[in-house]
């Protein structure tokens, strides 16, 4: 079942859209390498992010680097736990190992780790909204 699109400027609407890349993330086949999954566990933490972002009515910078996406909204005020700011580790996935040869292959341990961070990030994102909307 697909769920109903919201206007881009509704943080729920980029909340789906951290958890239709998380879905994708978990989608683990012989067909599918551990790198495009992680990329998908790292575009989970950035939308879910980028929905703080929207719900604290602050314009999101467009890059793909959690550390900077993180560091920018926490001097607008947003408190980031320190379990959060581990997900700086995802941004890798960003570019780097979408392209062979640029990077190694991302082992099962990694990928594991990448779900983890990621999934932790929209749970905290999904937590942080909650109360304004």
């Amino acid at each position: 079942m697909t769920r109903k699109r919201l206007q881009p400027d509704n943080p729920v609407e980029w909340l789906n859209r951290a958890n239709s890349s998380m879905a994708l993330a978990k989608q683990r086949s012989r067909e599918i390498y551990s790198e495009d999954l992680c990329f998908q566990a790292q575009q989970a933490a950035e939308k879910a992010i980028k929905a703080v972002y929207i719900s604290k009515k602050v314009v999101f910078p467009y890059i793909h680097d959690i550390s900077q996406l993180l560091a920018a909204l926490e001097k607008e005020g947003v408190i980031i736990p320190s379990d959060i700011k581990t997900a700086s580790t995802l941004t890798l996935y960003a570019a780097q190992t979408r392209y062979p040869g640029l990077e190694g292959r991302v082992s099962d341990e990694k990928y594991h780790e990448a779900l983890v961070l990621a999934e932790r990030v929209v749970v905290w994102a999904e937590k942080t909204i909650k109360p304004s909307h």
